[in-house]
């Protein structure tokens, strides 16, 4: 599998171990964000966007992103026509959001996990197979409205 890795500032040593690891369980990643924590500042606008465009382009089969809480990463990402991208913060969520919504960015903090957590997170995120089954319908139904117009010219 193709995955894109990208952090702020806050997250740049869980992903640079994040894409040690999975590489070492067979897959290719691609790596996006400031090279060490002391980098000025990095806005998390930006990095979200190139990840969630590779994910929503098709180039990547998931996207990961860290940043401070996860939470800003996520809006962004979500912006993106066919992103699915959720703040995770335990191995339940972690699951279910493969199972059940086939999530395919994931959103952690940087801040508040460990390097321990994220590892378990994202080796759980990463294994666990979509259900299928009564989920695509809804799976479906999140794909018709993203391609519904939602507003109106001029208002």
């Amino acid at each position: 599998m193709k995955i894109a890795l990208g952090s702020d500032h806050h997250g740049v040593l869980a992903r640079k171990k994040l894409c040690e690891m999975i590489r070492g369980m067979g897959h290719e990643v691609f790596d996006f964000g400031p090279s060490s924590p002391e980098d000025a500042p990095v806005d998390y606008p930006d990095i979200a966007a190139i990840v969630a465009e590779k994910v929503s382009s098709k180039e990547v089969e998931r996207g990961i992103l860290l940043c401070g809480t996860g939470i800003g990463m996520c809006i962004v990402a979500n912006k993106f026509r066919g992103v699915r991208a959720a703040p995770v913060i335990d191995e339940l969520t972690a699951e279910i959001s493969r199972r059940h919504n086939d999530l395919n960015v994931l959103c952690l903090s940087g801040d508040v996990l460990t390097e321990a957590m994220i590892d378990r997170l994202v080796g759980l995120w990463i294994d666990t197979p979509f259900d299928g089954g009564r989920h695509e319908r809804r799976i479906e139904k999140i794909h018709v409205l993203e391609n519904e117009r939602r507003y109106t010219e001029g208002g």
